[in-house]
């Protein structure tokens, strides 16, 4: 068959929502320069991401294709909120099954390579093994898709280099362990996935120079001999507004809020809390006489469309008081994030700081309330609270399995949102948020970093 000119791109998320999310985005991206995405899953994930899409017109982009491979059927246990840990360990049978989609997505390469120039696979790192394959391709290149931030990465290997004198090292010194943060199988699913790392021609982060270009620049010195692209955020900064009849009702209650004065609470896709604690922070929010809108869903399983989903039980009469009174909303299925953090009656994010909620929390101008859970999270927190100055501090990660009282929520709310404290921090949000747009935009540190990789994958 004879070759065209055409580059083609294949984008192999990890099987969480916040994976499938970030790789979306790119995706938009790099399809906006005229090149092909193709974007592959399980049937199931990629519903999952279709679904959940938010913040742009998936319909617009007409050369994004996505590739829905069927697996075998993976068990998966219920969320334990009173697991030892609250990283999602019952996610870890969809992990482990990933490892089917090696042969499907080996077909899918070796498909685009005939009639492609060149294949590029972008990857999210604890994905390795399903692409290792590629090496067989003479004309395909793998790169390494980086989900965390910059400062937790130069964290974890400064730790590894056995904490050298730094210029901040006061800072670093002060991190959170990262024992506990996640699981044993995962650790050990983790190491399998850097053996399959070797020929990965470079790193991509979504994350600024903007946002954390001083660890972004030490973390490159840490890893000398790999390409970096730090071309981030890849959230649109400007939303694709739906119209009115689409819109979620929690918009609509915002529409009605005074400027800032509404605390955004919401812990991922991943975080499951047990019933004490909810009502804890139930009792926090009311008390702290703010307004606000709670996502109170459980964590996801690995196959989110079963129907069996545990429903969070609030005190009785909670829902009926908050309503009557104005205070707040409450959404118990999938939140327009986006859109929430987005609007001017947005003040504060309480969150677990998951990279992606971080991200799209400095892309909008809001500051964070910082309640970490697992992963990364924690060393996030710090970054967030410490060297941005953008947050205020729920929780600290150790001890991290003590419940928090409701008077800790309540006053963590009233300062983010009713305090010179707070307005402080958002207008230094404001001013990151402005430093980030510049950075998307032509010229811009992110727009430069992304062009560039754009010119190396379809160099002659």
């Amino acid at each position: 068959m004879a070759e065209d000119n055409q580059v083609a791109v294949v984008m192999v998320p990890f099987l969480a929502q916040g994976h499938l999310g970030q790789l979306l985005h790119l995706s938009r991206l790099i399809s906006s320069y005229n090149i092909p995405v193709h974007y592959v899953s399980t049937t199931t994930h990629i519903r999952q991401a279709r679904t959940r899409h938010q913040g742009w017109d998936l319909l617009a982009y007409h050369n994004i294709h996505f590739h829905e491979f069927p697996i075998p059927y993976f068990q998966c246990p219920d969320p334990n909120p009173n697991a030892p840990t609250k990283f999602p360990s019952q996610l870890q049978p969809a992990f482990e099954a990933s490892i089917h989609l090696r042969d499907p997505v080996c077909q899918l390469l070796t498909s685009l390579s005939a009639t492609s120039r060149r294949i590029i696979i972008i990857h999210d790192y604890q994905m390795a093994s399903v692409v290792q394959d590629f090496a067989s391709l003479p004309n395909a290149e793998s790169y390494t898709f980086q989900s965390t931030s910059s400062f937790f990465l130069f964290s974890y290997y400064w730790d590894l280099a056995g904490r050298p004198i730094v210029a901040d090292s006061n800072i670093l010194q002060q991190l959170p362990s990262i024992d506990g943060c996640v699981t044993p199988e995962m650790l050990a699913f983790g190491r399998n996935q850097a053996i399959h790392l070797t020929k990965s021609s470079g790193e991509l982060y979504n994350t600024s120079i903007a946002i954390e270009g001083h660890y972004f620049d030490m973390l490159q010195k840490f890893q000398a001999d790999k390409k970096h692209w730090a071309i981030g955020p890849f959230n649109p900064v400007d939303i694709f507004q739906k119209q009115d009849q689409l819109r979620h009702k929690c918009l609509q209650w915002l529409d009605n809020q005074a400027l800032n004065s509404v605390i955004y609470v919401s812990f991922g896709t991943t975080t499951s809390l047990t019933d004490e604690q909810i009502h804890a922070i139930a009792l926090g929010l009311e008390n702290s006489g703010q307004n606000f809108i709670w996502v109170l869903r459980d964590a996801d399983k690995g196959d989110i469309f079963t129907e069996d989903v545990r429903r969070y039980e609030l005190p009785m009469g909670y829902e009926d008081r908050i309503f009557e009174a104005g205070q707040g909303t409450i959404v118990r299925g999938w939140a327009p994030q986006l859109e929430i953090l987005a609007h001017t009656s947005t003040g504060g994010f309480m969150s677990h700081c998951g990279w992606n909620s971080c991200l799209e929390s400095l892309t909008m101008g809001v500051p964070m309330a910082t309640w970490p859970m697992h992963s990364d999270q924690p060393r996030n927190a710090v970054l967030i609270t410490n060297v941005l100055k953008l947050g205020i501090v729920v929780k600290e990660w150790t001890p991290r399995n003590d419940l928090v009282e409701s008077l800790q929520i309540e006053t963590a709310v009233r300062k983010l949102i009713a305090s010179n404290e707070g307005d402080e921090m958002r207008k230094r949000a404001t001013e990151l948020r402005n430093e980030i747009k510049k950075s998307v935009a032509e010229g811009g540190a992110s727009r430069v970093e992304l062009e560039s990789f754009i010119d190396h994958i379809t160099r002659s």
